[in-house]
């Protein structure tokens, strides 16, 4: 039986301020690791923005400087890759440093929904499942990094693969199984040798968000873990 391989967590240099390689360097690399889909997850924060000296731009303006990455990896891949639209979520509360990964994102709901950077994680739970979204908390037990209500959380990030951080993967798998959390790998790729460390292997493919999302919700995966 064929084995499917899908990036849960990856970076571009086009949006990400911390990722050292292009959409076109991720794509090559995520084709040479025998992988079928990538979910872009760029970094969606005010990070992100002022390395743009976009800080103050209109929410559309943000948008699109946030969908750059994802649009040059989709446009250089065709149809060898799949590629997913997801994000890394960080609100701009002050103190605020926790971050989301969010699953089913299009780019109708981020301009609709306006700044999301200005929520909190209660509020913007609740307009995610509105959507049908799924939110992950990424790597939660890394330092300074803070737990949260599992009532807000579809799942937690219990293995991820960047060896330039302890995240902590064992307490993150045993918070997940306490609070009954969906549990994702991901390979938190920013450079060259990060990639495929993680992720999930399916019986089928995943080529859209909604085979993303079913997939997830199921549990018919396994994660990858490279240690």
């Amino acid at each position: 039986m064929p084995v499917f391989l899908t990036e849960l967590h990856a970076h571009t240099a086009e949006t990400s301020r911390c990722a050292h390689n292009s959409a076109k360097t991720l794509v090559d690399a995520y084709l040479a690791k025998g992988f079928q889909a990538v979910v872009i997850t760029d970094h969606l924060s005010e990070s992100t923005f002022e390395a743009k000296d976009a800080l103050d731009a209109p929410w559309d303006e943000k948008v699109d400087i946030f969908l750059k990455g994802y649009r040059a990896a989709k446009a250089y891949a065709g149809d060898r890759l799949h590629i997913l639209l997801g994000m890394e979520l960080r609100f701009a509360e002050k103190g605020n440093i926790n971050d989301y990964l969010v699953y089913g994102v299009t780019e109708d709901f981020l301009r609709k929904s306006g700044d999301l950077l200005k929520m909190r994680l209660a509020s913007f739970s609740r307009l995610a499942h509105k959507n049908g979204l799924l939110v992950v908390q990424a790597h939660p037990f890394r330092n300074d990094m803070k737990i949260v209500n599992p009532a807000f959380l579809d799942g937690v990030e219990v293995f991820n693969a960047c060896v330039r951080h302890n995240s902590r993967n064992e307490i993150a798998h045993q918070w997940a199984t306490l609070h009954n959390l969906l549990g994702t790998s991901g390979s938190d790729y920013h450079q060259t040798g990060d990639e495929g460390r993680g992720g999930i292997q399916t019986e089928t493919p995943i080529k859209n968000n909604d085979d993303l999302l079913n997939i997830l919700k199921s549990g018919a995966f396994t994660r990858i873990e490279t240690e």
